[in-house]
């Protein structure tokens, strides 16, 4: 019974595992089964697009032979087109070439016949020409037979003949030249002078200034002499003090009831005058007293020359400038030359070379601008080595200022020749300012010495008998002798003088030379 019931245990066991063998051999002879008609529909599939492929390429195979074809023909036309109109222009240039080679051959044979005409007219011009020269030969023969024998006639050789008609054609044209020289100068002096009169006129009438010389007072007046001790001060503490703050030497001597100051620069000259003249009216003079005064003076000064630099800027009208440039520009106002205020020079220049410049059409901004800082380099020419128009040439450099300008400065003593018509007006302009009666102060030597210096030059000229200086050097009369002198010849002695005196002489204006030549018969009645 036991047997049967393990008999019975173990075919409950091998029973599922036999159904799962029996379904898994099931199962795989089903997929093996379905495999293999999905192997052969997807081998009937490849087989149908193969054959569609195939097909496809035998049809474009077809198309591109048959395009190729058509293609080949086209091409082949156009070949042929193109070598027919190739032939057919060969054809023309060969026709050309023919024509013309014709031609050609006509020019060689015409060109031929040319040579051989002129090989016959070039052995015949040969002939002429020896001809010629024969006969070129036999003339200058008989001229030198006809001059000896002229020469025999007169006397004189053909030098001699050739000097005395060179001498007399040379003293007619001479003449000739001469007079027409001095008609030329007469008419040109005359249209020169009205003009350049009508410009200066209308120049000087539209801007007139103060004709008196400004001289530079360097004396402190005092209102007893005892304050000359008290501004010596104690073991000589207060004039020391004074000197070292201002830069100004004190001079105290016998002159009743003055002090005295010297020094280069007008602007600590300026300062000391005004300190002084605070201290003496206030009496209380010590050292810390002087240093305050001296300081405020210098202020004072300061803020004076920033105000007379800005009203000389504003009352020419030049516009904007550098404020280094306006503060030199005041430093001029306590600057003189030959007695003249600087700054008022400058600003007279400015306005009368403005004036001068709308005349004639040119930039009056310009020419005022040229004319206020021409002199602009005497503001530092005590304390910077070099002259006045180099000092005011490099600071006008330093400061951008226009071309006109600088050539204005570098150009109006003459230094450099101008180049720009404002240069000229300028120097124009200048030399009115300082050569109008009362404008400078000239000592008696140098007034004598310029007029000995122009009769000099005048005396040395050949021909001169005497020269007299008039008119406070402005012009310079001659007496000419007249055996040695004609009357057109005064006109080269004239010009002459004119030459030397700009060569050798320095003045402001000008100067007029004036020649006189007199013929005076004299006889006696009895």
């Amino acid at each position: 019974m036991l047997l049967g019931l393990e008999i019975g245990i173990v075919w409950i066991i091998l029973l599922p595992v036999f159904g799962l063998l029996i379904g898994s051999v099931v199962g795989y002879f089903i997929r093996v089964k379905i495999h293999e008609k999905s192997f052969l529909q997807t081998k009937n599939e490849a087989l149908k697009i193969v054959n569609d492929a195939t097909l496809e390429a035998e049809n474009l195979k077809k198309n591109a032979v048959n395009e190729g074809k058509a293609e080949v023909n086209k091409l082949k036309a156009e070949a042929e087109q193109d070598i027919r109109e190739r032939r057919k222009s060969v054809n023309d240039l060969e026709s050309k070439l023919n024509v013309r080679e014709d031609s050609l051959d006509r020019r060689s044979s015409n060109l031929d016949r040319r040579e051989e005409i002129l090989n016959t007219k070039e052995t015949r011009l040969d002939e002429k020409k020896n001809e010629l020269e024969s006969q070129s030969a036999k003339i200058e023969e008989i001229l030198k037979q006809q001059e000896d024998k002229l020469q025999e006639i007169a006397g004189i050789s053909r030098e001699d003949a050739k000097k005395i008609i060179m001498d007399d054609v040379h003293q007619k044209i001479s003449l000739e030249i001469a007079q027409y020289i001095k008609d030329e100068e007469e008419k040109a002096k005359l249209e020169v002078k009205n003009k350049a009169k009508n410009v200066l006129a209308l120049a000087m009438q539209k801007y007139a200034s103060e004709t008196a010389s400004e001289n530079t007072v360097s004396t402190v007046s005092l209102p007893v002499d005892e304050m000359k001790g008290r501004i010596i001060g104690r073991e000589g503490r207060n004039i020391r003090t004074i000197e070292s703050l201002t830069g100004v030497d004190l001079i105290i001597d016998d002159t009743p009831e003055a002090v005295v100051l010297s020094g280069f620069d007008p602007v600590r000259r300026e300062v000391a005058k005004k300190a002084l003249e605070i201290l003496v009216s206030d009496g209380r003079i010590h050292p810390a007293r002087i240093e305050e005064v001296v300081e405020r003076c210098r202020n004072e000064v300061e803020m004076n020359i920033r105000e007379k630099g800005e009203e000389a800027v504003f009352k020419t009208g030049i516009g904007k400038i550098h404020p280094d440039l306006v503060r030199l520009l005041g430093r001029l106002h306590y600057r003189t030359s030959y007695g003249q205020n600087v700054l008022k020079h400058s600003i007279e220049t400015a306005m009368l070379a403005g004036k001068l410049a709308s005349e004639i059409g040119e930039n009056e901004i310009i020419a005022r601008r040229a004319g206020l800082l021409h002199d602009i380099g005497k503001a530092v020419d005590h304390e910077v080595e070099g002259s006045h128009v180099e000092i005011g040439l490099e600071l006008a450099t330093k400061y951008h200022e226009p071309k006109e300008v600088l050539d204005a400065i570098a150009s109006h003593h003459e230094d450099v020749a101008p180049k720009t018509i404002i240069a000229v007006l300028v120097a124009a302009a200048d030399a009115l300012s300082s050569a109008r009666p009362g404008a400078r102060s000239d000592s008696l030597e140098n007034y004598a010495k310029r007029l000995e210096n122009l009769e000099q030059i005048s005396n040395s000229v050949k021909g001169v008998a005497s020269s007299f200086a008039v008119q406070a050097g402005r012009e310079i009369r001659v007496i000419v002798n007249p055996e040695e002198v004609d009357d057109l010849s005064t006109i080269t002695v004239a010009r002459q003088i004119k030459e030397e005196i700009e060569n050798k002489l320095s003045y402001p204006g000008t100067i007029k030379v004036t020649v006189i030549r007199e013929t005076r018969a004299v006889d006696v009645a009895k």
